[in-house]
């Protein structure tokens, strides 16, 4: 196969850093962020990776991912499963024996992904603008390693995501083991941290409060972190 026949991804950027986010909050982890999102939630933080970024194939990306030598490596975007080679990259990190996580906003299928992945994936809470892309027929297809998040807005987001939690069952899974966490974040700058924890311990909500703990390290704008 020739270079230009070899799948290939377009990168915005591949970097070593600590995990900001879920319940791998705090590991040391590779990122490979892919370029291009078709959603634009108004509280987006990586709107640089929307367009540009450099065409790799996918033996470039895991050569690189491999001289990191991090065994926690996630892919993230933009909006990674936007790009069908993305599932055959996330397969071949996990043949390599990474533990991979797979960050989407849960507007595409996750079902063709690699079963031994891990999906971190969103539920678009009204205040993103972005509700109406969740695909949930998704929520049929997460196992106990893969968690849901909600980027949580505001009061009324907070209670959208409390009852999307109890109408869809989610809260029972937990219970039942068939689901990893519930995630709640708020938007950096605009959801007070006190509040949303004083809401979630309010309504007894079986949630993980997490917030961005890269953000906490480096500047909230840098990139590469």
């Amino acid at each position: 196969m020739s270079a230009a026949e070899a799948p290939f991804l377009r990168i915005t950027e591949i970097f070593h850093s600590i995990q900001g986010e879920s319940s791998w909050s705090g590991l040391p982890c590779t990122f490979v962020r892919l370029t291009g999102c078709p959603l634009r939630c108004v509280w987006c933080d990586t709107e640089y990776a929307f367009h540009g970024g450099e065409r790799r194939t996918l033996d470039e990306i895991v050569d690189e991912v491999r001289s990191i030598g991090t065994s926690l490596v996630e892919i993230t975007g933009g909006e990674p499963l936007a790009h069908p080679n993305a599932y055959l990259l996330t397969e071949r990190l996990l043949d390599e024996g990474f533990t991979v996580l797979v960050e989407t906003s849960g507007a595409f299928d996750v079902a063709p992904l690699d079963p031994r992945a891990h999906r971190i994936m969103d539920l678009k809470c009204p205040g993103s603008g972005e509700s109406e892309k969740n695909l949930w027929e998704n929520l049929d297809h997460l196992t106990d390693l893969d968690e849901v998040k909600f980027v949580v807005l505001d009061r009324a987001d907070y209670e959208w995501a409390r009852d999307t939690i109890r109408e869809r069952g989610l809260d029972r899974r937990l219970e039942q083991d068939t689901l990893g966490d519930l995630l709640m974040s708020p938007v950096w700058g605009a959801c007070n941290l006190l509040d949303l924890a004083d809401w979630i311990l309010e309504d007894r909500l079986p949630v993980r409060l997490q917030t961005q703990l890269h953000k906490h390290i480096w500047d909230p704008d840098a990139r590469g972190v």
